[in-house]
């Protein structure tokens, strides 16, 4: 067995959960600004923050909804949203964070599988949450603000609770964020505390973290990557965040120049708007020092573009929603260009041949295995796939094809699994697949991603017609609209008379990729 070992010291496991772990890092400067909102400028101070949590945490424990309790947060980067998170995590209950841009479909199933019992969202998405808590287990939808029919998070604020309600460190489940699968709906992914605290830490010793670092935070926080790297890094770390509800560049670029940001967190499509962009050279981001991409591949070409452009270290590390989520990371004084870096601390990884099972010597390609105490506890409610996905001793099969250098360097090469990533986003083909056969007049249908230098991957469709006639390009597109997020939509569709399929009746997607880059 070739286990490849962090070259970092290990990190004491913390006996604390996450918003004990966030609160260290605000005690200490009750006054300072941790929290503004991009848009309109509300700050919050450490202090107006935790008094907060505790009077959201008590509210919650008076109305029977704290431990053991689940609560659906539906709603945009705002100082509120870490409020609610931790609000809930204090008290003892679970978070389940949902995408915002879901539809009520979506969401209902999301709010079934998680058994939430309580939705928190914004006016902008009352339609959309009031639809989807139909037949679920939701028994009140709260807002943050006010809007008429709904009851306003002010109404569910109560006496302070002063302590953490006692959980489990191991075995709590704090926070269910969704991960989709290569197969089926997404399944819920059970984090700990201990999961979410170790890996804060993980992330500040790695990225060398310093006090005071402000940032832009438009990774959305519903999100493993916003939600840890931006949201809980920052805050446990002593540094802020100034929150952006979407992505805009010209606002970004603005906070990151007022904000004096030390370090940049971005996915692949933003890289390439800060390599090429005119916009860009309107800003003074001097105080930049690092460009960290992740959420998807980035080749080297464009890190090296970033890197020069703003005069700065531009490098990328690796994780999943699994690994809560960080588990390869470059020190920004030891960078290789186009690899996501080494393995963070207390942890270890592999490179296993998925044929054989056998692990790789550096420079060959195989899966890529993780273990530590990052790794998730399994997917809620689905033994099979947890059972497929995290082995008996403990080591996480990613499903990407990897393969580490002589100093531990690791490379991403492929996935193994079939996950299309746009934008940051996971789509499984699956999912779209199965909307695809539901319409009539299609037979069959088969979903890949097609590279694209801006999106990462764009989702494409193989569609196999009825012969008496099947919905066209345009009826397929307004279907998908309905049906799925923004994210989920097709942006090609070609019409086969058969799907390529194995004798086992796998979609042999290898030969629909090479018919689009024109490769025999």
């Amino acid at each position: 067995m070739h286990i490849y070992h962090s070259p970092l010291a290990d990190i004491p496991l913390r006996d604390q959960s996450i918003t004990e772990r966030v609160f260290e890092g605000l005690i200490s400067r009750p006054d300072a600004v941790v929290l503004t909102d991009g848009p309109t400028g509300r700050t919050m101070t450490a202090s107006q923050f935790m008094d907060q949590v505790k009077r959201l945490a008590g509210g919650l424990t008076e109305k029977g909804l704290g431990a053991g309790h689940t609560i659906a947060l539906m709603a945009p980067n705002m100082p509120e949203y870490c409020t609610v998170f931790h609000g809930v995590a204090w008290a003892g209950g679970a978070i389940t964070t949902i995408n915002p841009t879901y539809t009520a479909s979506e969401v209902t199933h999301q709010l079934r599988d998680a058994k939430a019992e309580l939705l928190v969202t914004i006016p902008a998405f009352l339609d959309t949450a009031r639809a989807a808590v139909a037949g679920t287990g939701v028994t009140e939808i709260i807002v943050i603000g006010e809007a008429e029919g709904a009851t306003p998070i002010a109404a569910l604020m109560g006496s302070p609770l002063a302590t953490q309600a006692p959980v489990d460190l191991e075995n709590h489940i704090v926070v269910l964020p969704y991960s989709s699968g290569t197969t089926g709906l997404p399944k819920g992914v059970m984090l700990s505390h201990r999961n979410l605290v170790v890996n804060v830490d993980q992330i500040i010793q790695a990225g060398e973290f310093r006090m005071g670092e402000t940032c832009a935070g438009f990774l959305p926080f519903f999100h493993i990557y916003g939600m840890t790297v931006v949201m809980n890094v920052h805050l446990a770390g002593g540094g802020a965040v100034v929150t952006m509800p979407r992505f805009d560049l010209e606002m970004f670029l603005r906070i990151s120049q007022d904000h004096k940001a030390r370090r940049m967190w971005v996915v692949p499509p933003v890289a390439l708007a800060l390599a090429k962009h005119p916009m860009v050279d309107q800003f003074d981001l001097s105080s930049v020092e690092q460009v960290f991409s992740g959420a998807a591949p980035m080749g080297a070409e464009l890190s090296d573009a970033v890197g020069k452009r703003l005069n700065c270290t531009c490098l990328q590390g690796y994780g999943m929603t699994e690994l809560s989520p960080v588990s390869h990371v470059s020190a920004p004084g030891a960078v290789k260009s186009g690899s996501s870096g080494r393995v963070v601390a207390n942890s270890a990884c592999r490179i296993v041949d998925p044929v054989s099972g056998e692990d790789q010597a550096p420079g060959k390609e195989g899966e890529l295995w993780i273990k530590g105490p990052l790794v998730m506890l399994g997917y809620l409610n689905n033994p099979t796939a947890t059972a497929s996905t995290l082995d008996a001793d403990g080591w996480l099969h990613t499903g990407d094809i990897a393969y580490i250098d002589d100093d531990g360097y690791m490379y991403i090469v492929d996935r193994l699994k079939e996950l299309i990533k746009y934008k940051g986003f996971q789509v499984a083909p699956a999912e779209l697949e199965a909307t695809l056969v539901s319409l009539p007049g299609i037979i069959d249908a088969a979903v890949i991603g097609l590279p694209d230098p801006e999106a990462g991957e764009l989702p494409i469709a193989f569609v196999v017609p009825a012969p008496t006639g099947s919905p066209s390009d345009d009826d397929i597109k307004a279907h998908f609209a309905k049906a799925l997020s923004h994210y989920k939509q097709l942006h090609r569709i070609t019409r086969v008379e058969a799907i390529p399929k194995s004798a086992s009746g796998k979609i042999l997607r290898r030969l629909l990729r090479d018919q689009v880059t024109g490769k025999s």
